[in-house]
């Protein structure tokens, strides 16, 4: 069933059960959210055991269902980011699906949604109503840019971000353009911090007995990820330029060829490194110049230590680098693709990688959950399921009818 022993921390499960000790077990979470960082939120949820509905509208499913590679027709991404979730569809638009909601929302401890601002207030489904409904309720707003301010009505992505941040301005060769990365960053930046900014207002409810709104604009948490730049530029008027590989605070620190054709990351943050690599390389005299002190100081000599540490390695095989690094006890790392990452012994150990038994796909793989808890680990209870798979079972665990399930269907609201 899983890479992972059983009693592992973060193991598969082998049903769809939540145990009892899960560390979220009891709280329910509703997921309104589409792609990608609301979602990926609601995940991680689920992965320590809260109960996540994920609502998609009958008639346009979450678009990331047909996001990169499918298999079969089913696609790849909503395996993952639909794990241990229960599928209902229902148009928020509709009467019928503006009640279902508001009931389902009077059980539940969090919302999370992504739409434009105003459109759950345009359906009577704002803060007002979904509080008057719960008042313990968490309600998750993601945006590209938050709720307020000049830019609040404009469409928000990832990509905006990752470029508005100064993310892509720091990002690519010295004489290149601006850098995005080739997947979801910012989202999952940003899907991070909403997972923390709700279970922070959830330790707020437990001392003032009421939900709040979590405002969560994806341009920011960019920012913190990005370090000191503000605090450079307010106090020194410093703009951090793009240096490729290399970085202004220490060197050597770059991507270095071998004979064999590897490439290997090689970094020196520590001081007592950049002194051992040197010497390993054969080139203990740099260690004696006066600007080797200083990770600022190897930073502006970066082409002479990058010649030393590059003609280097690139006389050995990768193996003989590792274990020459591993022995001087210097920092290096294989630069892998998802092939390498797939056959890494520290990943095995780790159990990063299991297998999840699927009822569309049979056996895949995926990232475990995405921490190890000693007491109360997390667990994958299933991969994305279909659209609309809960549906039935959802309604009916509100109370309602098979006849008022089949109304609500007629009526286009499931």
């Amino acid at each position: 069933m899983t890479d992972t022993p059983a009693s592992a921390p973060g193991a598969a499960a082998s049903d769809a059960s939540v145990p009892p000790e899960a560390p979220l077990a009891g709280l329910r979470v509703l997921d309104l959210a589409t792609l990608f960082a609301g979602p990926l939120a609601a995940t991680m949820l689920g992965d320590f055991g809260a109960e996540v509905v994920k609502v998609e509208h009958p008639a346009k499913p979450d678009p990331s269902r047909g996001h990169g590679p499918a298999k079969d027709g089913v696609g790849l991404w909503w395996k993952l980011l639909g794990r241990n979730k229960k599928n209902l569809t229902l148009d928020l638009s509709t009467p019928g699906g503006r009640d279902v909601l508001l009931r389902l929302a009077a059980g539940s401890d969090v919302v999370v949604e992504n739409f434009r601002p105003g459109t759950l207030e345009k359906w009577g489904l704002g803060w007002a109503e979904l509080s008057a409904v719960n008042p313990r309720l968490v309600l998750a707003r993601v945006t590209g840019f938050g709720q307020f301010g000049p830019y609040a009505r404009r469409p928000g992505f990832g990509t905006l971000a990752e470029a508005m941040s100064g993310f892509a301005a720091v990002t690519g060769e010295p004489d290149g353009p601006p850098t995005l990365p080739p997947f979801g960053l910012a989202d999952s930046v940003a899907a991070l911090s909403t997972a923390y900014a709700v279970m922070t207002a959830l330790a707020g409810r437990e001392r003032t007995g009421r939900g709040q709104v979590v405002d969560m604009a994806i341009i920011e948490p960019m920012l913190t990820v990005l370090g000191p730049q503000l605090l450079w530029y307010d106090q020194l008027g410093y703009v951090q330029p793009r240096t490729g590989n290399r970085s202004t605070n220490n060197a050597p620190r770059n991507t270095y060829r071998t004979a064999d054709g590897r490439w290997l990351a090689v970094s020196t943050s520590a001081q007592s490194v950049a002194e051992r690599v040197m010497r390993l390389v054969g080139r203990p005299e740099l260690v004696d110049e006066p600007w080797f002190g200083t990770g600022a100081g190897r930073a502006r000599h970066a082409d002479e230590l990058d010649e030393a540490v590059g003609g280097w390695i690139a006389r050995h095989d990768a193996a003989t680098v590792v274990a020459a690094f591993d022995e001087a006890q210097a920092a290096v790392a294989p630069v892998y693709d998802v092939r390498d990452v797939m056959a890494d012994e520290q990943y095995r150990a780790l159990g990063t990688i299991t297998e999840v038994e699927d009822e569309e796909l049979g056996t895949v793989k995926m990232q475990n959950v995405l921490f190890r808890l000693s007491e109360t680990p997390g667990a994958i209870r299933w991969a994305g399921r279909p659209h609309g798979a809960d549906t039935d079972a959802v309604l009916a665990g509100l109370g309602l009818t098979g006849a008022e399930i089949a109304g609500l269907r007629d009526a286009g609201a499931v």
